[in-house]
């Protein structure tokens, strides 16, 4: 499975940016968008399941940031409003190609920085 996330840039806090996924090569199942700042971790953000019926947010991002699929074009999405400066990192997009709970994610897009100023 080969994954692309594109949709990052610069954009001024209280704005917004949707960042895409698209997949290829191979079936996938729980889907994730995780960030990781300056020096900090990597943390996951947002989960969807494979029918779009359960998704996960944390608590951070939870009420801003909405993530969805298309099966059929093989993409995950994740709409973020009213963007923070503390929600500048680079976003990498997961998938797990096996059904497991909880999911391994087990494939990595090369990620894509998001910069929010102040």
């Amino acid at each position: 499975v080969q994954l692309q996330a594109s949709g990052g840039g610069l954009v001024q806090a209280g704005g917004s940016l949707r960042l895409s996924c698209a997949a290829s090569g191979g079936t996938t199942y729980e889907a994730a968008w995780f960030r990781q700042a300056p020096g900090r971790e990597r943390d996951l953000v947002a989960m969807i399941s494979w029918s779009g019926g359960r998704t996960y947010y944390s608590d951070s991002v939870k009420g801003r940031f909405t993530v969805s699929r298309d099966n059929d074009k093989n993409t995950v999405w994740l709409q973020m409003n009213n963007l923070l400066p503390e929600d500048t990192a680079v976003y990498y997009c997961a998938v797990a190609s096996r059904p497991s709970t909880p999911p391994r994610y087990d494939y990595w897009g090369q990620g894509t920085l998001v910069t929010v100023s102040s």
